[in-house]
């Protein structure tokens, strides 16, 4: 029997839309390299997959995640046209909802923070308690995208507006070191689309079942908006992501973290979700790439 000890982690999950889905990779290799994760903090999809890791469902995330088409991503964006966003986003977060079940930050077995915008007092928003499902609301609401999320009286938005890494956080954690991704790293070569099938499930499973039943009974109202032009959304995403990526600069010099994990910011479009596959093993790939032996710890 191993006497080493597990060194403990404080796991920064960074802003980027489907590019998000590295982070599963991620939390993967850490967990097989026997790291303990004893703190999350997230931003936008960041604070969904490190919600839902925290929940301890993540393989039904991932096996889920897995499975979906561009037609179901379509289902779940539940468009509105409305003035104050594109996307309502109860549809998503009921479906998550049903995946995970409600849970409160405060029995979650660790740490979690979710990083929202207050955009009317200009500043960052750390939810630490309450619904698990409203941090994780509140946080992913890209503005002229998803309608902003009201807490305790204030609309907030997404939290990668002000804070795509949020390493802040973390400076009270007692744990060995602190490791960072960040979907906004240098351009590489994008990684082509490959025809990729959903990992081997049981077709009586219950749990596929459920979701078969929930996203048939969304199909109906996807025909309405389906006509209208994306263009100016499009370019609202890509101004995001150069935003994003300029400030994750800015916050990774004044904050450094022990190690950070860098997704090239072009590795996938924000609402590729459809290519789980191939963002979860490029996550794996590039943790697998870093050097934590060197990593002294900042705690």
């Amino acid at each position: 029997m191993s006497t080493t000890k597990r060194k403990t982690v404080s796991l920064v999950l960074g802003s980027g839309g489907a590019r998000g889905l590295a982070h599963i990779g991620v939390i993967h290799w850490l967990e097989e390299s026997d790291f303990k994760i004893k703190s999350i903090v997230g931003c936008s999809i960041g604070a969904v997959i490190g919600g839902i890791y925290a929940a301890g469902k993540l393989d039904e995330y991932e096996q889920w995640v897995r499975s979906l088409t561009k037609v179901d991503i379509v289902t779940l964006l539940d468009l509105s046209w409305e003035k104050r966003g594109l996307v309502r986003g109860e549809k998503l977060v009921n479906t998550l909802t049903g995946l995970v079940g409600e849970k409160l930050i405060e029995d979650l077995p660790m740490s979690y923070t979710a990083v929202a915008t207050d955009l009317r007092g200009q500043k960052e928003v750390w939810i630490r308690s309450g619904s698990l499902f409203d941090a994780m609301r509140a946080s992913f609401a890209i503005p002229l995208f998803f309608t902003p999320f009201k807490y305790k009286g204030v609309d907030l938005v997404d939290g990668g507006i002000l804070n795509p890494v949020p390493i802040a956080p973390t400076s009270g954690d007692e744990t060995d070191m602190t490791i960072a991704v960040n979907l906004n790293g240098p351009a590489g070569s994008p990684i082509e689309p490959v025809d990729v099938r959903a990992a081997p499930e049981s077709p009586s499973s219950p749990f596929r079942e459920k979701i078969n039943r929930f996203i048939g009974r969304l199909q109906p109202s996807t025909t309405s908006g389906g006509s209208r032009d994306w263009g100016a959304y499009e370019i609202a995403i890509q101004a995001f992501d150069a935003m994003q990526s300029t400030i994750a600069r800015q916050k990774l010099a004044a904050y450094p973290p022990d190690t950070v994990i860098e997704i090239a910011r072009n590795a996938c479009r924000t609402l590729e979700f459809n290519r789980a596959a191939e963002m979860i093993a490029l996550g794996y790939r590039q943790a697998k790439k870093c050097d934590f032996t060197t990593s002294a710890g900042r705690h």
